[in-house]
């Protein structure tokens, strides 16, 4: 009789199955909600890592550009002295094949700066920019509130926004 009343018994059957549902629904809801929190952890991991990427990208390009500005800003008074030496060519020398090498030398150097993405900084004629330009000296004859560059002493680089060397320039104030 007792091994009947156990097998037979549909009430205790249907509890113990109802325990198992109840059990086994409570299992699955902790799992979907384990499985929705590692994904969510995942989206962050994902995002840390491609802002870590992105961070690390723009300090190597960063650093590109400083190494650069640093590499150019050595070679600027050997720049300096080959546009000197080009200002102050002898007449009779001018058609001289020594001379045409020298000013082949330069555009060549004009040419490397400017794949390097170096530029010349403006300044004959241009308005006064404490950013761009630095002033040597001042002509306040005309007495008005426009400052212009007359004259450029040395010429200033600039790489993207990055300012390597200021052009040194003679400014005068103007009325217009």
């Amino acid at each position: 009789m007792s091994k009947k009343s156990t097998q037979d018994n549909p009430d205790e059957h249907k509890q113990k199955k109802t325990a198992n549902k109840s059990s086994t629904g409570a299992d699955l809801d902790s799992l979907s909600q384990q499985i929705e929190e590692l994904q969510e952890s995942l989206k962050r991991e994902r995002a840390d890592s491609e802002n870590i990427r992105r961070r690390h990208e723009g300090q190597l390009a960063e650093l590109k550009t400083y190494v650069t500005a640093d590499v150019i800003r050595s070679l600027l008074p050997v720049i300096d002295n080959i546009d000197r030496a080009q200002q102050h060519v002898p007449e009779d020398l001018v058609d001289n094949q020594y001379v045409k090498g020298i000013e082949s030398v330069i555009k060549q150097f004009a040419t490397t700066l400017e794949k390097l993405g170096v530029e010349r900084i403006s300044t004959d004629g241009e308005e006064f920019n404490p950013e761009l330009h630095e002033a040597v000296s001042m002509d306040d004859s005309e007495g008005g509130s426009k400052e212009i560059v007359t004259d450029e002493l040395q010429t200033g680089y600039k790489l993207g926004d990055h300012i390597i060397r200021h052009a040194m320039v003679n400014v005068k104030t103007s009325k217009k």
